[in-house]
């Protein structure tokens, strides 16, 4: 079992697996490590690429709450830059537009989640994933990073969520 950090969101334990890294707008990133020919010369060395699954962190799903609409305003393959609009998503309670987390190419999307994308409530480090992408990575937080980000924005959060942005 991977050990886990965890975020007291009120009441709520966000769970964060310390396998993998994350990103400010709330992703998880999986890293695979992928070999691939350089695209200007086929018969080339090979050259080392980072590759990341992408997904909700337990955080960002707690917000949501019951995803049941998703929509890819790019497709794979696509080079994005970091927080480039790239998707929406809706939920129970919430409409947002989805961002890259990092600058790359998008390779691949979770097509399983464009027919029920449920899973992403129920599966989110796992079959709820959204899709891959290659990239440095540099920009991606240590899941100790992650949970000093989510303290430092936790009361903000709380105030938006209350509707009390303004008082």
């Amino acid at each position: 079992m991977t050990p886990e950090l965890v975020f007291m969101m009120g009441e709520f334990a966000a769970r964060f697996p310390t396998d993998r890294k994350y990103a400010k707008n709330h992703m998880w990133a999986l890293e695979s490590s992928l070999h691939a020919p350089r695209e200007e010369a086929p018969h080339a060395e090979r050259e080392e690429y980072n590759c990341y699954r992408f997904g909700f962190s337990a955080y960002a799903v707690r917000l949501l709450q019951d995803v049941y609409f998703l929509d890819w305003s790019v497709t794979a393959p696509a080079a994005v830059r970091e927080r480039q609009q790239i998707g929406f998503i809706e939920s129970k309670k919430a409409e947002s537009d989805l961002f890259a987390p990092l600058a790359g190419t998008l390779t691949r999307f979770n097509d399983a989640l464009m027919a029920d994308p449920s899973a992403i409530n129920v599966d989110k480090y796992d079959g709820g994933w959204l899709f891959e992408m290659t990239g440095s990575g540099e920009s991606l937080l240590t899941p100790e990073q992650y949970v000093e980000h989510l303290k430092a924005v936790w009361e903000v959060t709380q105030r938006t969520i209350k509707g009390q942005m303004n008082e």
